[in-house]
């Protein structure tokens, strides 16, 4: 297990044993700043946008779920700051830049002034961005693209009706299992997808089954199931739910019920072959089966079964799943890390993750061309989808449906309303040819520029 797993469930042990409970950043006094030398995405869902006002952390990097995290969430956020703990005391005031990934201590009047204006200037991009809300999100010559969002908790649902989303493309239901000492029950879980699923008034909801691992800690699972789940390379995903089939089921169940009041997706991950999907699917009509003896309302149709492509053997055998799988979501964030062999948490390599090497985006390709082949829907649900850098190169390859952080969707949509889809796919086909990240890169900005 990673070494601040053991950290984060040691601590919250010694808390239980000793009777005393983590001061809780939910009350923390407004406009606070939280600094730390690490926060895990479980200590990030805590927070509160309208009491925390930001943090930074001594580790991490801005690639990992915290960063994510702090990004729907909408927070500034510098991780990986070495030397923070040292020069920051409590009570000190703080300008947080995520921007830039600075942080400024006790600023001079001047510089509070400036970064106020440049405060004023964000706020008022973004009003001018909200705008897009109700235009169409098609490109120059009249393609449309699909635009959804990520989402972890149900505090973000207003964020999503604001940008106009068109449904939700990718829930993390972990954040159900963290922040708690057991596992939810089927009434809990069907109880906080339900209400996400009826906010949504009718547009799709993708439901991730249960992805612990790697930095999103359970302190409930890692007891139960011991230090493999928190591995990146362990017990994770679809893995532990067919390993430990008692838990997946109860979430399926939650799911089929939800399903009941809107549309639903299950989305499986970091799935590697075939026998898992299949196995999977036999184990959603079971309990189907058995909620339907029992009269329990469901959904009237079978919820469309998927799976993240996240993990190279996946993409590399993109075109048997393709078979088997009703959808495909394509997750560049740990495709990435698994291509690169990257820890994008760690601050010493993660200047190294880059999703613009070759081999990520030829797995990309790949994978996507595969659900073309089959005629499956493929969608991108990682950072890359929401970062409008990216959004030519994703539509030059194929894809029309992208998925991100809620804050993300006004960008990418008036990126993608400025875009010639004949001209993105030209540049996309020059980009596949190259071997050198650096150029693809230059290639990339150049096509942008001309927007």
């Amino acid at each position: 297990a990673r070494l601040d797993d053991i950290r984060d469930v040691a601590g919250r042990l010694i808390r239980l044993l000793v009777k005393s409970p983590r001061k809780s950043v939910a009350r923390a006094p407004k406009g606070s700043i939280i600094v730390a030398e690490d926060l895990t995405p479980a200590d990030t869902a805590q927070m509160d946008p309208a009491r925390i006002a930001g943090f930074a952390t001594a580790l991490g990097g801005a690639e990992g779920h915290t960063a994510i995290m702090a990004r729907a969430l909408g927070l500034p956020s510098v991780l990986g700051a070495a030397d923070l703990l040292s020069v920051v005391r409590d009570g000190d005031a703080i300008i947080i830049d995520g921007d830039r990934g600075r942080i400024v201590v006790n600023p001079k009047p001047s510089t509070a002034a400036v970064y106020e204006r440049r405060h004023e200037e964000n706020v008022d991009v973004t009003r001018r961005l909200n705008r897009t809300r109700n235009q169409p999100s098609v490109t120059q010559d009249g393609t449309h693209v699909t635009l959804q969002a990520n989402v972890e908790l149900p505090v973000q649902l207003n964020a999503v009706g604001q940008a106009g989303a068109e449904g939700v493309g990718l829930l993390r239901s972990e954040f159900m299992f963290m922040n708690r000492d057991d596992i939810p029950s089927e009434d809990e879980q069907f109880e906080f997808l339900k209400d996400i699923v009826e906010s949504m008034d009718g547009r799709p909801v993708t439901i991730r089954t249960l992805d612990i691992g790697g930095e999103k800690l359970a302190t409930s699972l890692l007891e139960e199931f011991g230090d493999s789940v928190s591995s990146a390379l362990g017990l994770r995903g679809i893995r532990l739910s067919l390993a430990h089939t008692q838990v997946f089921e109860t979430q399926i169940a939650a799911i089929l019920r939800a399903g009941a009041y809107g549309p639903v997706r299950f989305l499986l991950p970091m799935v590697s072959n075939t026998v898992e999907v299949r196995r999977a699917k036999e184990l959603i009509k079971k309990v189907a089966s058995r909620l339907k003896r029992r009269k329990v309302r469901i959904a009237e149709k079978m919820p469309p079964i998927g799976i993240m492509i996240e993990v190279p053997g996946a993409a590399l055998s993109s075109d048997a799943l393709a078979q088997t799988a009703d959808f495909f979501a394509i997750g560049t964030n740990d495709l990435t890390m698994y291509t690169l062999a990257i820890d994008r948490t760690d601050e010493q390599v993660a200047n190294l993750y880059n999703p613009l090497h070759p081999a990520v985006l030829r797995l990309i390709q790949f994978s996507a061309e595969s659900a073309f082949r089959t005629g499956i829907p493929v969608s991108v649900c990682g950072e890359m989808a929401g970062d409008p850098r990216y959004t030519a190169l994703l539509l030059g390859l194929g894809i029309r449906d992208l998925s991100m952080g809620a804050g993300s969707i006004p960008r990418v949509k008036q990126r993608l309303r400025s875009i010639n889809l004949s001209a993105a796919e030209a540049r996309a086909r020059v980009i596949m040819d190259q071997v050198d990240s650096g150029r693809i890169a230059m290639l990339l900005e150049d096509f942008n520029a001309l927007a």
